[in-house]
């Protein structure tokens, strides 16, 4: 297998999880490069279900190493309670998880202050998970972060720690009339983070460089969908890191000329979590029905997901900022009992039709969807065992997606089993 970035074309929780873990069996590295605890991945083994936040998917096959980029940002608890979890069910990480020396670090005060930013925002409120995310992201981008190098540098942390808590203090007490951090608590629980994250730890962009020499396969996994990407989502109702394939560059320490084949995911319709404009979401009748049946509830926080007709406007922007050379369609399953099925091909704003994403986010909150509507298949696609089998209606459906953004289906996800897979030639299409 090519090097390969797995990119969420829409919002996220395009099923990424379930794709990452079957393309893991042909790699040697699989790569988180970006996000926090934030985003979840699922998957569904033989031996149950499991979500992860910060391991890599590929942590499931046992000869896969895994690799948690520089670009990640890392709460160490939920980290290590994630490692403790996976070992409780069998799974070990021993040896075969790395984590970036470069990456920064989550504390709690920038999850107080995710909240209480949050809370200040009024009609601006984004919708984050309160997990100090953006908090983070947003040290790291006035130099005042501190990484894990930092925190495996006794004296040096200890400095560090004591000039961000005085700043950090300062705006809780003065600005949102909030109790501050203790500088003895955070410094004994990190230290004993230190402890047990050492033996993870290493310049991860040297061993992926190394591995990529030897002709290692590497599979690059992202967080969140394309759409959440600080520079090209919705602003502001974005994620504050680099989601597009480009990201993977950025976030591991690979040369962009090394990776060779991005495969960009989606849903046979659309979902987002959070706040944010969505121009094809469904009617609360439809919501709830869609919803249910394709269990749309975040993996991470457990908030219902607002759900629309696939926006083929917004995923031909992710096709090509991505550079996607393939599609992985998920949960076509959900849509097997409508009798009519519709795909946004452009929206209607103030007389005007935009067939590109817009960059204005009143053209995005106000713009009208342009529907092409399909017939429905009526039938249960769940059993398929190959393309040919599915319902005509239903081989349509896939023929116009692929045709409206110019790439290839190359997966197709029809169940939460890896089993319910089929793979498609390129050259079909």
């Amino acid at each position: 297998m090519p090097n390969t970035v797995v990119v969420g074309a829409q919002w996220g929780d395009e099923g990424k999880g379930k794709i990452i873990d079957i393309l893991s069996e042909h790699a040697d590295y699989v790569v988180r490069y970006q996000g926090g605890n934030n985003a979840g991945h699922t998957v569904v083994k033989e031996c149950g279900e499991f979500v992860l936040h910060l391991i890599p998917s590929g942590i499931f096959h046992k000869d896969v190493r895994c690799v948690i980029g520089n670009g990640v940002v890392i709460d160490p608890d939920a980290l290590l309670q994630e490692i403790n979890n996976l070992n409780k069910k069998g799974i070990s990480v021993k040896g075969r998880l790395f984590i970036s020396d470069r990456a920064h670090l989550i504390f709690p005060y920038h999850k107080t202050g995710d909240r209480l930013r949050e809370s200040q925002k009024g009609f601006t409120k984004i919708g984050t998970t309160g997990r100090g995310i953006g908090p983070s992201y947003a040290d790291k981008a006035s130099r005042s972060g501190i990484r894990i190098a930092d925190l495996c540098d006794g004296p040096l942390f200890r400095e560090k720690l004591k000039k961000s808590l005085l700043e950090k203090n300062k705006l809780f007490e003065k600005v949102y009339r909030a109790k501050g951090f203790k500088f003895s608590k955070i410094h004994a629980d990190y230290l004993r983070f230190a402890k047990a994250m050492r033996p993870y730890v290493c310049d991860t962009a040297v061993l992926l460089n190394q591995a990529i020499r030897k002709k290692k396969c590497v599979l690059f996994e992202g967080a969140q969908g394309t759409h959440l990407d600080v520079d090209h989502g919705t602003y502001p109702f974005v994620t504050s890191s680099y989601v597009t394939a480009g990201g993977a560059a950025v976030g591991t320490g690979v040369p962009p000329t090394a990776i060779d084949n991005v495969i960009g995911v989606v849903k046979a319709y659309t979902t987002r979590v959070g706040e944010g404009p969505f121009p094809t979401e469904f009617d609360t009748k439809l919501m709830a029905r869609i919803r249910r049946k394709g269990r749309e509830f975040g993996a991470t926080t457990g908030r219902p997901r607002r759900c629309g007709w696939f926006d083929a406007v917004l995923v031909k922007y992710s096709c090509m900022i991505n550079g996607i050379q393939e599609i992985a369609v998920t949960k076509l399953d959900v849509l097997d009992d409508l009798k009519e099925i519709k795909i946004c091909v452009a929206y209607r704003h103030r007389g005007r039709l935009y067939r590109r994403f817009p960059a204005s986010l009143t053209t995005q909150w106000e713009g009208r969807p342009v529907y092409e509507t399909h017939r429905g298949w009526m039938a249960d696609t769940s059993q398929a065992k190959k393309f040919s089998g599915l319902p005509e209606n239903a081989r349509k459906y896939l023929h116009r997606l692929s045709e409206l953004l110019g790439v290839p289906i190359t997966i197709l996800s029809i169940g939460s089993h890896e089993k319910q897979t089929l793979y498609l030639p390129a050259k079909r299409w």
